[in-house]
């Protein structure tokens, strides 16, 4: 299991694909793990040398102390594509990771090709929010919080018709560390990107979820508003699109980084 010290922690990676093909990163939501890409893993792998990771705090990355900020997050991407001297990679996150990518389309931009923010957000919620979820995970550990977060991942009628599919993400939300889950809910509540959207150069792609409670489409639209050139898709989900309505999700992502007509 190959890990990177960052020189503050480990992080756990996965690096997986033909050495020939473009490097494509994803980044993971807020309480998973590199598996929330299963659904598009045997897809993406046909065109591109994918690297997974689990964001610091989550799956079998260490749990570093304190409170993180999403530079952080971004500056972890960055150390790990130095130690895998990748100089350049196409960047896909969801919610958390888009918000990532953001910072990275922002103050890495030598180091991304094509970059796919998903049902994400340049500023979400406000601290009293944060602050309260917070606390009662604290308090209460992440198992308190699980069915109000997939009420909100996923619709009503994918949470009664998919319950293989909602158990593995139920799983990976469950064994996250109750300190991990905190310590990146500081990073996102203290996030404001809206004011540098447009520094981002990258050929952009925002896919929002119509369903979506945890980052409504306007979220979406209004970082594709901000960045030149951005490219907008809105699919029949909440806020797990990749599960929800996987084959929609990968297509476009395929089509946009290998530069097809979306």
């Amino acid at each position: 299991m190959p890990y990177f010290d960052t020189g503050t922690g480990r992080l756990h990676y996965e690096l997986e694909g033909d050495t020939a093909l473009p490097v494509l990163v994803l980044s993971n939501s807020l309480g998973t793990t590199l598996d929330m890409w299963l659904p598009q893993f045997e897809t993406f792998k046909e065109h591109f040398r994918i690297l997974r990771y689990d964001t610091r705090g989550h799956g079998q990355s260490e749990v570093m102390p304190g409170s993180y900020t999403i530079a952080q997050l971004g500056g972890d991407v960055v150390a790990l594509m130095d130690y895998l001297k990748i100089p350049r990679a196409h960047f896909c996150g969801l919610s958390m990771g888009g918000m990532t990518g953001i910072w990275l389309g922002v103050y890495a931009p030598e180091r991304i090709d094509h970059l796919v923010l998903c049902n994400t957000s340049a500023a979400i919620g406000v601290p009293e929010m944060w602050n309260t979820r917070i606390k009662k995970v604290q308090q209460e550990g992440v198992a308190s919080i699980i069915e109000d977060v997939l009420g909100r991942w996923f619709t009503a009628d994918f949470l009664a018709h998919a319950p293989a599919q909602v158990d593995r993400v139920r799983t990976m939300l469950s064994n996250t560390s109750a300190d991990g889950y905190v310590a990146n809910c500081a990073a996102v509540r203290d996030m404001d990107q809206r004011a540098v959207l447009s520094r981002i150069v990258a050929p952009t792609l925002v896919i929002a979820g119509k369903h979506d409670k945890s980052t409504p489409p306007e979220h979406g639209e209004l970082i594709a508003r901000a960045i030149q050139g951005a490219s907008y898709v809105e699919l029949n989900a909440a806020h797990l699109s990749n599960w929800e309505v996987a084959q929609a999700f990968t297509q476009n992502v395929v089509d946009f980084l290998l530069n097809k007509n979306i």
